[in-house]
């Protein structure tokens, strides 16, 4: 059998739908199982031993019309049994219409079945201790599993020389694994609305090094340098003995391995969140406003991992106003947020992981 899951979109969506090729592997251990994302994804679907071939659609070929038939027919060529469409939009309805596939399965639009035979409706209110956006992707999985699923959670992995080579940059910037606590920040989000306000960023930082005395690093890259010193900046100069700044990393691959050696990322919702939960590592991340908490707010039933979100704080605003109201009021809305309150639960956390 040969199967192609196919999620463009950003890391976090691309990471979480690996668990149907996982769940596919599991069940048919002899399929040829490949995946299509946008080359910004790659990374996080390395050495998956559930994964054999990666396909990337470039930007230059969704661009143009004849690129992208050119590439659909190629696709057609390698004759899948099985087309799986986490992402749903035109140009993926597209690869899954004209790719031969018996099974053709996504999530139910007015138009489905012009392009597909199996859909399903997407749920949106699932008490799920995954989160939505697990269980709507194991919806796709129905065709070819009919017993639960009990394997849900992404995974990274790495090769053992990226993690030595991760723990030699800690000690080339003088950090002893073990010597104490060592807590990544992501203090940026993907896009400007999913950045929590830089000088609360860093208040949050204080109380941090304050309650665990931990080293901090930043998630940044060198473009995002001068938005990490505003946040550097604005803490408070005890603090700032305890951030070693000029350790960041440019590859992906290599961020992977340094996260992984980290006993804790605290930060903006994001890749950085999903890529940390896919490597085991504690998490506590804040929530831009805007973004469905039901959809995202993973594997929360774990004490190592939780979360603020406006919409637990004062759900009386959710009524009032829709999404995308809140969405382009975002930094009007991100001062709703009481740090106070912030603060105390992340103290709680912080016990909670000690014991």
């Amino acid at each position: 059998m040969k199967i192609l899951v196919i999620q463009q979109k950003r890391i976090g969506d691309v990471l979480t739908s690996t668990i149907i090729c996982n769940n596919l592997r599991t069940k048919y251990p002899d399929a040829v199982i490949d995946y299509m994302c946008y080359p910004n994804s790659v990374d996080v679907l390395k050495e998956n031993p559930n994964i054999d071939n990666i396909i990337i659609l470039t930007n230059k070929v969704r661009k143009s019309i004849p690129s992208l038939f050119q590439f659909i027919f190629q696709i057609r060529k390698k004759k899948y049994n099985a087309v799986i469409d986490v992402y749903c939009k035109l140009e993926t309805n597209l690869i899954t219409l004209f790719s031969g596939a018996k099974y053709k399965v996504s999530y139910h639009k007015w138009y489905s079945p012009i392009f597909y035979n199996h859909t399903y409706e997407r749920f949106d209110a699932v008490k799920s201790e995954h989160g939505l956006a697990i269980e709507n992707r194991l919806l796709l999985l129905k065709p070819f599993i009919s017993e639960k699923i009990t394997d849900v959670k992404p995974k990274i992995f790495l090769k053992e020389e990226e993690i030595t080579t991760a723990v030699q940059l800690l000690k080339d910037h003088n950090i002893t694994i073990g010597q104490k606590p060592l807590i990544m920040f992501g203090i940026l989000g993907s896009e400007v609305y999913k950045t929590y306000p830089l000088d609360k960023m860093a208040k949050i930082i204080d109380f941090t090094v304050e309650k665990t005395n931990a080293t901090i690093i930043f998630n940044y890259i060198p473009d995002q340098k001068e938005l990490a010193l505003e946040v550097y900046n604005n803490c408070s100069e005890e603090t700032k003995k305890n951030i070693v700044f000029d350790l960041y990393c440019i590859d992906l691959r290599a961020f992977l391995a340094l996260l992984s050696q980290c006993d804790m990322l605290i930060g903006n919702e994001g890749g950085a969140v999903n890529m940390a939960k896919a490597l085991d590592i504690p998490t506590f991340s804040i929530f831009t406003p805007s973004v469905r908490k039901e959809t995202w707010q993973l594997f929360e039933n774990e004490a190592k991992h939780t979360s603020i979100h406006l919409k637990d704080l004062k759900p009386e605003i959710y009524e009032q106003h829709t999404e995308q109201y809140i969405k382009e009021n975002t930094f009007q809305y991100y001062d709703e947020y009481p740090l106070p309150l912030m603060l105390e639960k992340l103290e709680t956390y912080f016990q909670e992981y000690k014991n």
